[in-house]
């Protein structure tokens, strides 16, 4: 998925947990790109719509890293500015897999799963072993916090921009 673009953690970081009597596997890695790519799967079906594992996913990565970041000191220097879940995912490929013995599909189309349960454990997996992976990986951890930083700040810098000009004097009434 990531063929020709840079990559910021060449060995994809693999996690694979089991609870409640759902399966789940994830799959990331990050390249130099700008756009996110989550592909998301209940019971071998592509839910390109999403639903709760992709939450569940979302929200774990974001608090996982943010805390991983903040415990090593890593984003002393963007001052007021966070990291958003965004500037996390920029760049970045996901593919989530569950397993589960009642899928629940939202609409006609079943590209949206349902299951409530599902967020939950899918958090509990990305906090355990991307915790885990990123303590045991600092230098991987280090190049991946320090990306999301970067998008962090390009994003601070686009909104200032934006208040810049929308404060200052517009053309039509600078022109009498």
């Amino acid at each position: 998925l990531n063929k020709n673009k840079g990559i910021v953690n060449e060995k994809a970081i693999y996690m694979h947990g089991k609870r409640e009597g759902i399966d789940a596997e994830i799959a990331l890695q990050w390249n130099d790109s700008y756009n996110p790519q989550e592909y998301s799967f209940a019971n071998n079906i592509n839910t390109h719509e999403g639903g709760t594992h992709l939450s569940g996913f979302r929200a774990a990565l974001t608090r996982t890293i943010n805390a991983y970041a903040a415990r090593n000191n890593l984003t002393k220097d963007l001052k007021d500015a966070t990291i958003s879940g965004d500037d996390i995912r920029e760049g970045m490929t996901a593919v989530i897999s569950v397993k589960l013995p009642q899928p629940q599909f939202e609409g006609q189309t079943k590209t949206k799963l349902g299951n409530t349960e599902v967020k939950g454990i899918v958090e509990t997996i990305i906090n355990d072993k991307l915790g885990a992976f990123l303590e045991e990986n600092p230098a991987v951890a280090k190049r991946v916090v320090s990306k999301a930083a970067e998008a962090a700040r390009a994003r601070e810098a686009a909104r200032k921009a934006r208040d810049l000009v929308r404060s200052g004097p517009s053309l039509l009434e600078s022109s009498t």
